[in-house]
């Protein structure tokens, strides 16, 4: 199992940042254009469509087709854990369906006076076969251009 991990910083405050990492519009305007995302459901916990809050149960169907190239991949996926503390929340999802053998994304935020800091880490498992051992690190050559455009568009929604 390898490991991928992105921190910054946003001049915004926990309660702000979370609020919005807490719906699907935050996924939505977070996620970059090259992946070419298409949110097809999400449902809460108790199977409720469209979901206000995305909480502990709540199910997201997506697809996504990377540089418009080959044909769409489904993305299932769970929010499977969800906290919120004084001064620091997080939620983790889980892939269900998809691309990736393994996917576990902890989401956390941490308050620091008027702003925030965010940690993504994701634990993944490479769709290779027998290569994915020795190749599991190259993960990041795809996941940080990603992480990183994430956390920039957080930045310029919040500041």
């Amino acid at each position: 199992m390898e490991t991928y991990t992105r921190r910054t910083r946003v001049a915004a405050p926990l309660s702000d940042v979370w609020a919005f990492h807490s719906r699907i519009e935050g996924l939505e305007t977070l996620t970059p254009g090259f992946l070419n995302l298409a949110v097809e459901a999400v449902y809460g916990p108790d199977g409720e469509q469209n979901p206000e809050l995305l909480e502990t149960g709540s199910e997201i169907q997506m697809s996504l087709q990377p540089f418009g190239l080959g044909p769409r991949q489904r993305w299932v996926s769970r929010i499977t854990d969800r906290e919120e503390l004084k001064g620091r929340a997080w939620f983790r999802d889980e892939m269900l369906d998809g691309p990736f053998p393994h996917w576990i994304h902890t989401h956390t935020f941490f308050g620091d006076g008027d702003e925030t800091v965010i940690e993504d880490r994701v634990e993944y498992e490479l769709p290779l076969g027998p290569l994915k051992g020795p190749l599991g690190p190259l993960g990041i050559v795809g996941f940080e251009p990603m992480f990183r455009d994430r956390h920039k568009r957080t930045r310029a929604y919040f500041e």
